[in-house]
């Protein structure tokens, strides 16, 4: 949790901390979540785990809450540092965000030479039974067959979409 591959670059409990504090200010105050006090984001244990689950916890009412809203509402001007913005501008740049975080902690991981969670299936290290094709049609990109037949997916969501980690359990 402290490794940093730089003196001048944030330590992995800091970009914890910072993803959870920094998605409760986009949220809760530039976007209108209904979220908690800054003092109360945090987790009490400062392992891997509690962070997780802490994400998930602030992440799934924020879920239920935008499911709720109308097109009129994303589309409000809301204020922004200091500027006026759409909340849907204000939404997709907190995406981004996240995922530039994500990117840190991906970075991190190849450097400790650790696995790297998959996002869009599998990823560069990682067989999961899966055999690749050539797919002339595609471009000159590879195609993924599946092989498998049956997928569990446990979702541990970490925010509205990029900072979402996955459990895959396979059954064939």
């Amino acid at each position: 949790m402290d490794f940093r591959p730089h003196p001048k670059s944030s330590s992995v409990v800091e970009i914890l901390k910072h993803q959870l504090l920094s998605e409760r200010r986009f949220f809760g105050e530039f976007v209108g979540t209904p979220d908690p006090p800054a003092a109360e984001v945090l987790p009490k244990a400062a392992d891997l785990e509690s962070y997780i689950q802490r994400m998930e916890e602030l992440a799934r009412p924020r879920l239920a809450f935008f499911a709720t809203q109308t097109a009129e509402w994303w589309m409000q001007d809301v204020p922004f540092f200091g500027l006026t913005r759409q909340r849907i501008w204000v939404f997709w740049r907190r995406v981004l965000h996240t995922c530039h975080h994500r990117t840190q902690l991906t970075v991190y991981l190849r450097l400790l030479n650790k696995p790297v969670p998959s996002v869009y299936g599998t990823n560069v290290g990682q067989d999961m039974g899966r055999r690749r094709s050539y797919d002339v049609s595609g471009g000159g990109r590879k195609k993924v067959e599946s092989s498998l037949t049956f997928q569990v997916f446990e979702f541990q969501v970490g925010a509205s979409s990029g900072f979402v980690s996955r459990k895959l359990e396979t059954l064939n």
